[in-house]
């Protein structure tokens, strides 16, 4: 299931208070899935990591009674929480699936039974759980079976290019990285499950590049000559080396486009790339959605439908992320590509 369609299941069994597993590789979005949930349904998130966890923790504090003669396990933390709730909550036992098999065991009765050693579980929780798989080399042994069928559905979350990319730009992701992934989309699902010490690429791990290109732009403690040494290593280490040398090359064609300024004198006969140099058109398409705004809209868009529709698309597509109050069917600019383009008008998702 594509992540906007998990986003969906998820907030689904929330609702309903379904308790649901999610699996997949390792930094496909699943954790972050369960968050954006959360904070759609304006519902609390207590998160447990059951792979650190003793079997006793999903039990409470062992403690004497008064006589001295027994004694109980009193609810603490995290559990008394899961007691008191009085307000939607959803309890997420992350990374389920590396957790030792006595752990996973002292769950069931809690996802089951919805007790913690005879204190119910407020009707408000609902629990979510998310594993790797075996083939990840993720240190998943597997999920026991009873704990499983405790779970209403299992999903499994696969990667898709226009979710991140409505993500990455909703997250303040770096422009040239957001093109430079329409461009190179296959780099999006590049995970390989390996012993050494090195990243490959990933919706988490590219996030992560991104992180590092905005800071490091921003930072003032490091020259200019010194940041272009770091970046394409501290790239590297983030989302593998293969990966930094595509960016970095994307970012040199990136650097050396037109400036917005030059385009806008003559929208209708500054000159377009070469049909043969995809890498700048998708650089420049996503520039220029970059510098969009209500003032130069009509002008951009002048130039833009000299541009193959391929290109339209993705243009309008990114402006409909950053400037969504531009893409009225009531604007002017928006009126011509649909009269144009409409058959194409359904890929642009509102």
């Amino acid at each position: 299931m594509y992540p906007k369609q998990a986003l969906n299941a998820i907030s689904f069994c929330i609702e309903n208070k379904y308790p649901i597993l999610l699996k997949g590789r390792p930094g496909c979005a699943k954790t972050s899935l369960v968050e954006q949930a959360c904070k759609k349904m304006n519902v609390d998130l207590i998160v447990s990591h059951p792979v650190v966890s003793d079997p006793t923790d999903y039990k409470g504090l062992p403690y004497p009674t008064k006589d001295g003669k027994n004694a109980t396990h009193l609810p603490f933390g995290d559990l008394l929480r899961l007691i008191n709730a009085d307000k939607p909550t959803v309890f997420f036992l992350d990374d389920l699936g590396q957790s030792p098999m006595s752990v996973q065991a002292s769950c069931m009765h809690l996802l089951l039974a919805r007790c913690i050693n005879g204190h119910k579980v407020s009707d408000h929780v609902t629990f979510v759980a998310a594993t790797n798989r075996k083939e990840d080399k993720a240190g998943v042994m597997g999920i026991l079976e009873p704990v499983k069928s405790r779970f209403k559905t299992i999903i499994d979350i696969e990667i898709n290019l226009d979710d991140w990319i409505d993500w990455a730009m909703l997250n303040n992701m770096p422009m040239e990285l957001v093109s430079f992934i329409r461009w190179k989309p296959d780099l999006l699902d590049g995970f390989k499950a390996t012993a050494d010490l090195i990243n490959t690429p990933s919706p988490r791990t590219i996030a992560h590049a991104g992180m590092i290109i905005n800071q490091l732009k921003d930072t003032t403690l490091i020259s200019d000559k010194d940041k272009e040494l770091m970046l394409s290593e501290m790239i590297a280490g983030a989302a593998g080396q293969g990966f930094s040398v595509e960016y970095i090359a994307y970012s040199r064609v990136w650097n050396k486009l037109p400036k917005i300024e030059d385009i806008l004198k003559d929208p209708k006969k500054h000159p377009l790339p070469s049909n043969d140099k995809l890498d700048v058109m998708y650089a420049l398409t996503g520039y220029l959605a970059s510098k969009t705004d209500k003032d130069n809209y009509a002008k951009i868009g002048e130039y833009m439908w000299r541009m193959t529709p391929e290109f339209q698309v993705y243009f309008l597509k990114y402006v409909n992320r950053l400037r969504p109050e531009l893409i009225g069917l009531t604007n002017p600019t928006t009126k011509k590509f649909t009269m144009k383009h409409a058959d194409l008008l359904s890929s642009l998702d509102r």
